[in-house]
């Protein structure tokens, strides 16, 4: 018999599956009794194919009994955080007859019992807005807009694999492949390599999707949810009534959702990794309670102290702040004014210094990826002495008042503005959200200037200007620490978390500058 090897790709996070792929990696999603990895290992075997790696990435370690109840190799892909399955298979020491296919398929009838000489891609008779193949003919085009459905099974002969073993190895040489699927590598120009398999559209099933599930196997064991079962008691509907649920682009915090029920749309926000450690929910929920009526953002529907749970309303039209348009920043650095200048207090603070060594000590005695950590954390450190001695009026601080916090949105005809996550909120020098806005929205000295104006209407003192340069250095270590931990977890934020870095190093310079002109300690 003909010797064939099969990848499985089960390494993503599967996003589309929230709020199942808090918990559950997509591979082993429970579908008419069976879990979708399982039925597709069982029918490999029953076509004869015993040499199976499945490449794996998030909950890695919830795979481990595949090797013995299974006989399957596991093959690690560090990158499936931030790099798309191309990189999945390109793990993958590609030789011979080859079979590539994703985790998330349910297929009626085996469909690999049919392996022989020619290699084939597997496309179903329906089309697909998303497809970017059209069969014609038996030989598959590259389209945009949508074609035959892309199931995701292909079989490869020994030819073909060398071909794609090729292909893979030059697209992942450029970075800016980093995006890129698989099948990519199967195409030379418009064509791909290998003909069509056309199948029924019935005959495999791709469950990608909460509702997808619901609506092929609504007893699956999968569908029970801590967080539809929170939305059905909150809001007194039964899960059926719950649809329409998109995943939200995933924040640097959370993992959100939006959904509809009834008549009405709303978000549920699902804390992310390690967010635990990072957030008291309890003080959270002390914040909404101060800020409650004030005018400042809509209350939660509901709010979890223990788990961090919470489900908003769903503002129609809703915009957030450009941070490079001066009508926006006017209107929100007026928003942050009035109100720093209601004076609300709650229990908690939040100390930039001690938040820059709780995040440091998360790192579990890794060094820093900087090799001038150490002197960029003492200079930073050193402005605090300087900042002591300023005058400050604490009260209740956003922490968090970055431009995407802003949430511009009409009711009744008129524009109103919203201050929105208010999860790191507490009693703090209200000049920090200054320097928070401007080091998330990546600006230059001069921008940082331009807002330090808008906020203080052109009477900015000297002073006080210095202060939030210092605070600037000192948030851009905190939030240059907080990247390291998420990167520890697999987390990767690219630019902004270098950006974060030289924040640290340039403010303290610039603070360093401006006290010798007034004649002051260089030590600050």
């Amino acid at each position: 018999t003909k010797k064939i090897s099969a990848v499985i790709l089960a390494a993503g996070f599967g996003m589309r599956m929230v709020p199942i792929n808090l918990v559950t990696p997509k591979a082993f999603l429970e579908v008419r009794g069976e879990r979708l990895i399982e039925r597709l290992i069982r029918q490999l075997k029953e076509a004869g194919i015993t040499d199976i790696s499945v490449v794996v990435g998030f909950m890695k370690d919830t795979f481990e009994y595949l090797i013995d109840d299974y006989g399957v190799k596991l093959v690690y892909n560090r990158d499936y955080a931030v790099k798309n399955n191309l990189y999945s298979l390109a793990r993958v020491s590609l030789h011979g007859n080859t079979l590539v296919l994703p985790c998330d398929l349910w297929c009626q009838e085996n469909p690999f019992l049919s392996c022989g000489n020619d290699s084939w891609y597997m496309v179903t008779d329906h089309t697909d807005r998303e497809s970017t193949v059209s069969e014609q003919n038996g030989i598959l085009q590259r389209v945009h807009g949508g074609g035959n459905r892309m199931v995701g099974i292909c079989y490869l002969n020994e030819e073909d694999t060398e071909i794609l073993a090729g292909n893979i190895r030059k697209l992942t040489a450029e970075d800016e492949n980093d995006e890129l699927f698989w099948e990519e590598a199967l195409f030379a120009g418009e064509r791909m390599i290998v003909p069509a398999r056309i199948v029924s559209d019935k005959a495999v099933t791709e469950i990608n999707t909460y509702e997808q599930l619901r609506e092929f196997d609504e007893y699956s064991d999968t569908l029970r949810s801590d967080a539809i079962e929170t939305i059905c008691e909150v809001l007194h509907c039964q899960p059926a009534e719950i649809r329409d649920i998109t995943v939200l682009k995933k924040g640097m915090t959370n993992r959100s959702f939006l959904f509809r029920a009834g008549n009405d749309k709303y978000i549920m926000r699902i804390p992310g990794e390690g967010t635990d450690q990072l957030i008291s929910r309890k003080n959270e929920v002390e914040v909404f309670r101060t800020i409650s009526g004030r005018g400042l953002c809509d209350d939660p529907v509901y709010i979890n102290p223990e788990n961090g749970y919470k489900i908003t309303r769903f503002l129609d039209g809703v915009r957030t702040c450009d941070p490079e348009n001066t009508d926006d920043l006017q209107k929100c650095m007026a928003k942050l004014r009035t109100f720093h200048q209601m004076k609300m207090t709650v229990p908690h603070a939040f100390d930039l210094f001690e938040q820059i060594e709780k995040y440091e000590s998360y790192w579990q005695g890794e060094p820093s990826v900087y090799r001038d950590y150490e002197r960029t954390k003492a200079n930073v450190l050193s402005l605090k002495a300087y900042i002591d001695k300023q005058p400050k009026d604490r009260c209740l601080t956003h922490i968090d008042a970055v431009p995407d916090n802003f949430l511009f949105y009409q009711e009744d005809g008129e524009e109103k503005l919203q201050l929105t996550d208010w999860e790191y909120a507490g009693m703090q020098d209200p000049h920090v959200d200054i320097a928070m806005f401007c080091i998330y929205s990546m600006y230059g000295k001069a921008q940082c200037d331009q807002l330090i104006d808008i906020y203080f209407e052109d009477k900015c003192p000297e002073d006080t200007r210095i202060k939030i340069y210092a605070y600037i250095a000192v948030c851009g270590l905190l939030w240059s620490n907080w990247c390291e931990f998420k990167s520890h977890l697999g987390v990767e934020f690219g630019e902004y978390s270098l950006a974060q870095y030289r924040y640290a190093k340039d403010y303290y310079r610039y603070v360093q500058e401006m006290l010798k002109k007034q004649g002051g300690s260089h030590d600050a």
